[in-house]
């Protein structure tokens, strides 16, 4: 079973090459630190694992088989902000735990882990205690030796890790004292990192599993194809390559997250998916649709397995906070606990469903793909041409459908088709904003600002949709309920509601839209 630790440390330098190595300082009296208590020295003897081109490392991620000391096993460590870090522990063994091998998946694709990296630590640990004897931090004096393939590297650095509940800003007053004692704030950040440069391992472009290992998006170019090996900067091209990039980055970097069930990651997750699939469809003249399109098909089916979870998530907390704030005289029955378990069984099989999905070959196969595609980019002749020139008329076709759906969408009478067209209207407004949102690096206010008008339609068209959604679910309460002899007037009552609702964020959009749809926001993008 995997344990999650979050690590928030800082590491320290004695000196540069050919100084004198300085004294360590006394901590004590550094703001809460009342004393400082040695612990003794262990030795470490650690292997870093990456693939061959080092894909973990370059991603920030570090992966080890570790002996000695008390947290001897395997630990992967995954970046979450500067001198943060989530590590992830297994017991020993002499094969990467399963748990742990899930998690850098998205990363590692198909490639073999091997060992890059041996380092033997001598730690000297000590505990940076409060007025209390409670502990503050753990300071480390680690004189480490680096072994990579015939090559060495030994170095002496200082790691101060803050125990859990400690205020960060100790890392600051510690740094201050050591700065003082000529010890400096460590270039690396971490000792893979330090390791790897010290033993002469090259910097090496992100190219990902497909790219690095595959043929590329296309093996011939149609002759109407212009040549990829160089996109110039201020291209249509450039600049959706730069776009994807990110949310292939963003996709990847969500895999791990989702699996450990973090907070907001599967949403996050399925926004990537759902930008990458936008795109495809937005830049169509800078894209050859051969390619993405069933790229664009794989990315539907990864949003639509992501949003069962995702969903869930959004539903039970909607109907959860309309329960919360009824009177308790019009709250009958057990509704509070027909919820929970409700929520329970479809949050348990919705979880399976998203974790399967991203199990399966299927999805490598997509993460391949789209690397493919980044590493040998399938360009149409307007690919080339100046981004300025290209992007408004990308943008301005997405806003054009927005509006023909929508206004199609509110002619229409109140009822089931109306609630459809609604929502093939959010489709298009989610598509829309994206648009505009990629377009802002090379577009400026103008595509911000239509962005974030868009993005208020689709905000009150979501509520709608979430609405819409609630009153099925409700329904269904409502035949558990009576089906169990439970009184059903509760989500009757909350069904009542959602109707109410409904009807006033229909009412709203009008006004919404007539804002959104202003002459002088189209015409700023021409």
């Amino acid at each position: 079973m995997a344990d999650t630790k979050r690590e928030i440390e800082r590491k320290f330098e004695f000196s540069k090459a050919g100084e004198a190595r300085p004294e360590m300082p006394d901590l004590a009296g550094t703001a809460a630190i009342a004393a400082v208590r040695d612990q003794g020295t262990v030795e470490l003897d650690a292997v870093y694992y990456d693939t061959p081109d080092g894909r973990l490392a370059a991603d920030g991620i570090t992966l080890r088989r570790r002996t000695g000391g008390e947290d001897a096993g395997w630990h992967l460590k995954l970046p979450v902000s500067a001198g943060v870090r989530d590590e992830i522990g297994a017991e020993p063994g002499d094969t990467l735990p399963p748990s742990l091998a899930s998690l850098v998946r998205s990363r590692v694709r198909g490639d073999a882990l091997e060992p890059r990296v041996r380092l033997l630590t001598s730690r000297r640990v000590s505990h940076l205690l409060d007025a209390d004897g409670a502990v503050l931090a753990e300071l480390c004096a680690d004189d480490v030796l680096a072994e990579r393939d015939g090559a060495t590297a030994a170095w002496t650095e200082v790691e101060v890790e803050l125990a859990d509940g400690t205020d960060p800003k100790l890392l600051d007053a510690v740094g201050k004292t050591f700065r003082k004692a000529g010890l400096r704030v460590s270039d690396a950040p971490s000792k893979l990192a330090r390791a790897l440069a010290e033993t002469g391992f090259g910097e090496e472009s992100r190219t990902g599993a497909g790219a690095a290992g595959g043929t590329g998006a296309a093996e011939t170019a149609p002759a109407d194809r212009p040549a990829t090996a160089a996109v110039p900067d201020g291209t249509a091209a450039a600049h959706v390559l730069a776009y994807l990039r990110e949310q292939r980055d963003a996709l990847v970097a969500q895999d791990p997250a989702v699996r450990r069930g973090l907070p907001d990651s599967v949403h996050q997750m399925r926004v990537a998916t759902r930008r990458l699939r936008s795109a495809f469809k937005t830049y169509r003249k800078v894209l050859d649709r051969e390619v993405t399109d069933p790229l664009g098909e794989e990315l539907r089916l990864l949003a639509s397995e992501l949003g069962v979870e995702r969903d869930q998530e959004v539903l039970h907390k909607r109907i959860a906070t309309h329960l919360d704030e009824l009177p308790d005289t019009l709250v009958l029955g057990p509704a509070p606990a027909r919820l929970r378990i409700w929520d329970a069984a479809a949050h348990a099989d919705s979880r399976r469903r998203t974790l399967a999905h991203l199990d399966s070959e299927r999805h490598l196969r997509l993460l391949d793909g789209i690397d493919a595609l980044l590493a040998d980019p399938p360009l149409r002749k307007a690919a080339i041409r100046p981004a300025e020139n290209v992007l408004p008329q990308a943008v301005l076709r997405d806003y054009d459908r927005l509006a023909d759906r929508l206004e199609g969408a509110l002619a229409q009478s109140a009822g089931h088709e109306r609630d459809l067209a609604l929502h093939a209207a959010r489709k298009a407004a989610k598509r829309a904003r994206y648009a505009a949102e990629a377009a802002v690096p090379a577009l400026g206010k103008p595509a911000k600002h239509l962005a974030k008008a868009v993005k208020t339609v689709q905000t009150l068209l979501g509520d709608h949709q979430d609405s819409v959604v609630a009153r099925d679910a409700l329904r269904a309460l409502a035949a558990q309920a009576d089906g169990a002899g439970e009184s059903a007037f509760t989500w009757g009552l909350l069904h009542a509601r959602e109707e109410a609702l409904a009807q006033r964020y229909e009412e709203d959009l009008s006004d919404v839209w007539d804002k959104a749809a202003s002459p002088r926001l189209r015409a700023a993008l021409r």
